[in-house]
């Protein structure tokens, strides 16, 4: 029979000495006395101070975490052979395993899931604000996005703040119960919004051991199951987040990419006033759509284009058949040697006909791909709002918003293609330039949507740069 936190404290021989054994302050062990349950990192101390065992941990006496939003399910960090199958601890609803084996309990929101659509690539995301547009963003396709911030929910959802129509992520993972909203925009909760998209989140779950965990050991396969009828088989959903491919050689674009060309016409939004709408004289851009968020498109017409958006598999000619005066190569998901199939031979095109060409995130990499370099997967990817990247040419920092697994090697790079910017988090490669063609391209977004708006300034050097190679065509003519 599983112990209570009371028996367990009294083995240890009473609060204080509880404390010292497994290393916390006395407010530790009160709140292990108001969660009912002790927290899976100090069950090693206790096994060796108490000689008890796994399974008098497990599932605390009359644990229950429904008046307790702040902390994490007993079982948070469990191995899968300690938990039976269908036999969930009390209060947990839903459930997060992981391909090494962890069992994470929790309490499910959102929608109930349908099998192979909770399986992805587990990642956490730094941001502080932006939970709706983050979750919105195509590059997550094929991830189980965990948000280091504690408060989700806070500002509601609106249908204004979506990059796209679609959720690409598969499932939702956070710390707190989900904060009701206060926020005059809000039209709906992010409970309700997740259920009508058909995507399951888990809450209750120690978000700071797992993000370590992802730190420390990588980017794994992992499956959030919350079944409406609350049973789970767990040994067959782990032998399906062993056997699920991973993202490495998975190309998503075409699964979140737009299906026809369409033109975009809308601004960023100002202090209440209407979006500002291209002018006559604006320059053309052909946006390439490998997932796309809405705030690039609207970040190209406020620097001054007209924006036709094409789908990621358009081929040159379709391309050029547009008659454009640059070309856009878009953020978007997976594994760009993947996408490279058809995005290569297709930006190959637009070079050779002299067309500037300016990428982010996967255009980035595309573009890399495309100038003769190589790009491999991250040991650890870079998902949130405050990333530093230096500028090599002015020497300024810029605090950026990213969302990438993948990154361009920088010794792959040919001579004709230079590095512009680079990552102060661990050196990886952010920004390179062609002296052949008039193309560049940063591996940050700088639509910024969230995040900081320090890189703006990179779609008005796109606008000066289609400005001056039609100056200097113009001159030979």
């Amino acid at each position: 029979m599983p112990l209570t936190v009371e028996a367990i404290i009294e083995r240890l021989g009473g609060a204080e000495q509880a404390a010292r054994l497994t290393g916390v302050g006395t407010e530790a062990i009160r709140k292990w006395r108001q969660a009912r349950a002790v927290p899976p990192k100090h069950w090693s101390a206790i096994l060796a101070a108490t000689g008890v065992s796994v399974a008098d941990l497990a599932q605390p006496s009359g644990a229950s975490m429904s008046n307790q939003p702040e902390t994490p399910m007993p079982a948070a960090s469990m191995p899968a052979a300690a938990i039976p199958v269908d036999d969930a601890p009390d209060g947990a609803t839903a459930v997060l395993l992981l391909a090494d084996g962890s069992v994470l309990w929790g309490r499910g929101f959102g929608a109930h899931t349908d099998g192979a659509r909770s399986i992805g690539e587990i990642c956490f995301s730094t941001g502080l604000t932006g939970y709706q547009e983050t979750l919105t963003d195509a590059s997550f396709a094929g991830q189980i996005i965990t948000f280091t911030f504690p408060h989700i929910g806070n500002v509601g959802t609106t249908p204004e703040d979506e990059e796209a129509t679609n959720i690409a992520a598969r499932g939702l993972v956070v710390k707190q119960d989900l904060t009701e909203p206060s926020n005059w925009r809000s039209t709906r909760t992010l409970d309700a919004w997740l259920a009508t998209r058909n995507i399951p989140g888990i809450c209750g779950i120690d978000t700071r051991a797992l993000t370590r965990r992802i730190r420390d050991h990588g980017p794994q396969t992992a499956i959030l199951a919350y079944p409406a009828d609350g049973r789970f088989d767990i040994a067959a959903l782990q032998q399906a987040a062993r056997e699920w491919p991973g993202l490495e050689g998975m190309d998503l674009a075409l699964e979140v990419s737009c299906t026809q060309s369409y033109d975009w016409t809308e601004g960023t939004w100002a202090d209440g006033r209407a979006p500002k709408q291209p002018a006559a004289d604006a320059k053309h851009v052909v946006a390439v759509d490998y997932g796309a968020k809405r705030n690039i498109l609207r970040c190209l017409v406020q620097a001054g284009c007209r924006v036709t958006v094409v789908p990621a598999n358009a081929t040159s000619a379709e391309i050029l058949a547009h008659a454009p005066d640059g070309v856009f190569l878009s953020n978007g998901p997976g594994d760009p040697a993947a996408t490279a199939v058809y995005a290569v031979p297709a930006i190959k095109g637009v070079l050779e006909a002299g067309k500037p060409v300016f990428g982010i995130c996967l255009g980035h990499q595309l573009l890399a791909l495309a100038l003769g370099a190589a790009t491999y997967k991250l040991e650890q990817g870079h998902r949130g709002a405050n990333q530093p990247v230096k500028d090599l040419a002015t020497g300024r920092v810029e605090i950026t918003s990213q969302n990438h697994g993948f990154a361009v090697e920088d010794k792959s790079l040919p001579d004709d293609v230079h590095i512009t910017h680079t990552s102060l988090f661990d050196g990886s490669n952010e920004g390179i330039a062609s002296t052949r063609w008039p193309a560049f391209s940063v591996q940050y977004h700088p639509e910024a949507s969230p995040g900081p708006s320090d890189s703006f300034h990179l779609f008005e050097r796109f606008v000066g740069l289609m400005t001056s190679h039609a100056a200097d065509a113009a001159s030979r003519m």
